[in-house]
């Protein structure tokens, strides 16, 4: 779609028609009152490898619907840059993810309330999961039905992912059919954004509805270059669209909706950020606000690789043309097998200490192997599993390099900065390879490849995990929500000693919860919403009267 005229007015501009831009776009407008602009810096999800659940492999080097980035060296992992895949497209990236449907721990929530930011408990948040749900298995007291967001269950079982689970329950952990329900301990198989084999994007769920509405306005490949201020109230976005740059104003509020990594590069290029660095690119700041970009967290992942010892995996598929072409076939006629499923079949969620409240890691199961994600398979049969730390203390930071909001910006998480993330991450190494070891489970493995036998004390783990640890691609907290001097946002997401200018997205997670992100975030942006409209129906007789 072309640009808004030079000029036009809205009543709400978005800043990204991502995971979260996309359910704002949906909700602003459904009452037909409102005039929104969306921009989206990257173009259509028309990539039919977006669509096939099992596609997301497919995604990790296109760099037509992703965005490539990188971090900076990573010191504590061996000064290696780690890949971080932002979808480039609309639906940002709920349209190349792995499509699990996991919210977090209700302490996770109750956790944010504890650090003041009042109505984030998991008792305030739960009406906005079950709103924004679609659950497959019916309606309870924690799920909800005809909301925008299909989830599915995987379409059929595993031998090797019943055994995954079975050992989990050798090792003493329950099995849990329900990661999202009362409790998130144990083992089971995930939920997938997904619904009859395709991927249930929030473009496909929220957009697609919403751009049959006249009151909205979409502009693709548009990248916002600065917001624009009047004194300290936001009152329009500058953008490009190829060679040209437009500018429309926003007679309601800014939201800036460009996830963890572009939503405090914008904010930080329209000079809201650490003063001297934005003096040093020859920005001049409009407030000196040192949490724009601070306290990045990210889930750290380090994958064993598995040699199986019956062909029964996807690297046995893949690698035959006949086997691939009947999935092909049965996928096409029937919406069926392993073309559906994501980017972890079955998994786990343990604590590795008994005296530890809640889960402390994450393990993925996965029944393919590769070296690296979104590299080719290994020519035998081979399967992956992962650990992942829930609650990491390492925080990182975004920071730009360029005024050019073209310029992709500084990203350093700082994995493994914290001594008690080293120790979780070897604790919950350990424990995965005691899962491995149960009888259920080592009748399947011919050899552990990776990191392989010789691997055996804490400081072997460790430095496995520095050598090959990547990101699960859950970035948070670059605009953080909270009430102390740091903090970017208030509890209603306003941009603090700003009018108009909010952020909505996964950037103001106050910590990162303790699973996959995209549906927290997708419950964010449904109470965003519901607070955008809030806030203008208190401000309207008020407006009226002046």
């Amino acid at each position: 779609m072309p640009a808004a005229p030079q000029g036009q007015h809205f009543d709400y501009i978005i800043v990204g028609a991502g995971s979260a831009g996309c359910v704002l776009a949906n909700r602003l407008t459904a009452s037909g009152r409102h005039r929104v602009l969306l921009l989206e810096a990257g173009g259509e999800d028309r990539n039919i490898w977006i669509h096939i659940p099992l596609g997301y492999g497919k995604l990790f080097a296109n760099p037509k619907v992703n965005w490539l980035y990188q971090t900076e060296p990573e010191p504590e992992l061996n000064n290696r840059r780690v890949i971080q895949p932002r979808g480039k497209v609309f639906g940002g990236s709920s349209s190349i993810n792995g499509l699990l449907y996991v919210r977090g721990q209700h302490q996770d929530f109750d956790h944010w309330r504890q650090l003041g930011n009042a109505g984030w408990a998991f008792a305030d948040v739960l009406p906005y999961f079950r709103r924004a749900e679609d659950q497959e298995r019916g309606e309870d007291e924690l799920h909800g039905v005809g909301g925008h967001l299909k989830v599915s269950d995987v379409c059929e079982p595993h031998p090797l992912c019943e055994a995954f689970i079975a050992a989990v329950q050798q090792s003493g952990f329950p099995r849990n059919d329900d990661f999202n329900g009362p409790g998130q301990e144990g083992a089971g198989y995930f939920q997938l954004t997904a619904r009859n084999g395709r991927r249930w994007s929030t473009a496909v769920g929220y957009l697609k509805e919403a751009r049959r509405r006249p009151n909205l306005a979409v502009a693709a490949n548009a990248l916002a270059t600065r917001v624009l201020f009047s004194g300290r109230r936001a009152v329009g976005i500058e953008y490009r669209q190829g060679q040209a740059t437009h500018t429309a104003y926003a007679d309601g509020e800014i939201i800036v909706s460009g996830g963890a990594f572009n939503s405090p590069q914008l904010l930080q290029i329209s000079g809201l950020g650490p003063a001297k660095i934005l003096r040093d690119l020859g920005i001049e700041p409009i407030a000196d606000i040192p949490g724009v970009g601070a306290d990045l967290q990210d889930h750290l992942q380090i994958r064993f690789q598995y040699r199986c010892t019956e062909p029964i995996t996807m690297n046995d598929v893949i690698n035959h043309w006949r086997h691939r072409y009947a999935a092909g076939l049965r996928y096409l006629l029937t919406r069926k097998g392993l073309l559906t499923i994501g980017a972890g079949y079955a998994g786990s969620f343990l604590r590795t200490r008994p005296e530890l409240a809640t889960p402390d890691v994450q393990l993925h199961f996965l029944i393919f192997s590769a070296d690296t994600a979104g590299a080719v398979l290994h020519p035998f049969p081979g399967f992956i599993t992962s650990v992942c730390q829930l609650r990491p203390e390492s925080r990182g930071f975004v920071r730009i390099k360029s005024a050019d909001p073209a310029v992709p910006p500084a990203i350093q998480p700082r994995y493994l900065s914290s001594r008690s993330d080293c120790d979780c991450i070897i604790d919950g190494l350990k424990l995965m390879r005691r899962i491995m070891d149960q009888p259920v489970m080592r009748k399947y493995i011919a050899e552990e490849r990776a990191p392989g036998e010789r691997c055996t004390s804490d400081a072997d783990l460790l430095a496995f995990a520095r050598a090959t640890g990547t990101t699960v691609y859950h970035p948070t907290s670059t605009c953080r929500m909270g009430s102390d001097p740091n903090a970017v946002v208030d509890e209603r997401l306003r941009v603090r000693g700003f009018e108009r200018l909010r952020v909505i997205d996964a950037s103001i997670m106050p910590t990162v919860v303790s699973g996959n992100t995209n549906a927290a975030t997708v419950m964010i942006s449904e109470k965003g919403a519901d607070m955008v409209l809030q806030d203008a129906s208190a401000s309207a007789p008020l407006a009226a009267s002046a």
